[in-house]
């Protein structure tokens, strides 16, 4: 272990040193506030950007497509804090079972995410959608708070190949808390990809990512997702009752939008740092959190020149870890019910509730709750001084 913390200590040094040479040191411009759009966008690609937050901001309706069952009416309802992309306390609920010690979502029964609203009553519709329950066959059941969206075109610009090596990496100089790849379907194109985004990387691209909020959070059928959410699994009043039967979003042109919109939203702003908080990320290397928190990624070719080669700072690896009993219990997609992404702390200091279901509000709580592949990081935190131990959450508090 100790030549672990040797080796991150190392590979966090050469990662900045190399981000200054690739992206200048005395920056002439302030990084664009959290909800702004990339620096560096063209007129089109702004206009574009513009366009994309006026429908991630609008409030759909029945007429839309919403529902019949859903969460939200609009994109920015979940991601409004501190600025429309981000996160917030709005939760939402999965739960599930286990058979014979097997994972089942009770998909039978509208499993494993809970739609909370319903479209009601509606005029010269002789049926009253209500929301979805929690079921009594349940032994599972958990919150997520939703994901900021801060810079998570830089995200997909990145190659699947560099995750991939990422995980090999940690394989070889790290085993034990090594990540894992999570290998999923990309709709568009029929062929496996990497995951990278939501709490289980259920997601491999943006624009799925969008269509997949589109259906399961506000009940828009799209290209992608073309088949309705019946409430409780139970499609039997759908023929006769559905107040928009066709595809929704026929042409996929609001999930485009919505893509758009993420895809140019720029990083969270990084506060400043003395020479304290330089010391706290010394630390927060040390004892081996930027393992899994890996401070910076460069993304690949890119035909939009402001996500061209981009060395950015995310602090995670976007791949799944065992979190042991900080895992919320869920199977989804590639990852397994105690697997969860690593959650990138870019922005972390602009949340009000902490982890994936807000459990804690410190971040001192957020690192004491680390299991599973964590735990030998949260008893290297706790075995700190108190001063490299206030210096890593000052320097935190910069993110």
């Amino acid at each position: 272990m100790k030549r672990l913390v040797i080796g991150v200590f190392l590979v966090v040094l050469a990662a900045n040193a190399s981000a200054q040479r690739r992206s200048g040191t005395g920056r002439q411009t302030p990084d664009p506030a959290a909800g702004e759009a990339l620096a560096g966008l063209t007129a089109a690609q702004r206009a574009d950007f513009a366009d994309g937050l006026g429908d991630f901001t609008e409030v759909e309706k029945v007429t839309d497509g919403l529902g019949p069952v859903f969460n939200e009416s609009s994109c920015a309802a979940c991601h409004s804090v501190p600025a429309t992309g981000g996160g917030s306390n709005r939760m939402v609920t999965r739960f599930a079972t286990r058979v014979n010690g097997l994972f089942d979502a009770l998909a039978s029964l509208g499993g494993s995410l809970v739609q909370d609203h319903a479209i009601g009553p509606q005029i010269g519709v002789a049926h009253n959608f209500r929301p979805e329950v929690v079921p009594a066959a349940a032994t599972i059941t958990v919150r997520r708070r939703p994901t900021p969206l801060f810079g998570l075109g830089l995200v997909d610009a990145v190659p699947d190949a560099e995750f991939r090596a990422l995980a090999a990496t940690q394989r070889f100089h790290a085993p034990s808390v090594a990540g894992k790849v999570a290998v999923v379907t990309d709709l568009a194109t029929g062929k496996p990809a990497v995951g990278k985004f939501g709490w289980k990387n259920a997601n491999p691209t943006l624009l799925q990512f969008s269509a997949d909020a589109y259906l399961n959070e506000m009940g828009i059928t799209t290209p992608l997702f073309p088949n309705e959410n019946c409430p409780q699994a139970d499609c039997s009043m759908m023929a006769q009752y559905n107040a928009r039967p066709d595809l929704n979003d026929a042409d996929g042109a609001d999930v485009l939008a919505f893509t758009n919109f993420m895809m140019f939203l720029a990083p969270p702003p990084r506060g400043q740092r003395t020479l304290v908080e330089k010391r706290g990320e010394l630390a927060f290397a040390s004892i081996g959190c930027a393992v899994c928190h890996v401070p910076t990624l460069v993304t690949g070719p890119n035909a939009v020149q402001a996500l061209h080669r981009k060395v950015f700072h995310p602090y995670s690896d976007f791949l799944l870890h065992d979190m042991g009993s900080l895992g919320d219990g869920i199977a989804q997609g590639d990852a397994g019910p105690f697997e969860m992404r690593t959650a990138p702390l870019w922005g972390v200091s602009a949340n009000a509730t902490l982890l994936h279901d807000g459990r804690v509000t410190t971040l001192a709580d957020a690192i004491f709750a680390h299991d599973g592949q964590g735990r030998a990081a949260r008893v290297r935190f706790s075995r700190l001084d108190r001063f490299s131990r206030d210096a890593l959450l000052a320097f935190l508090n910069t993110l």
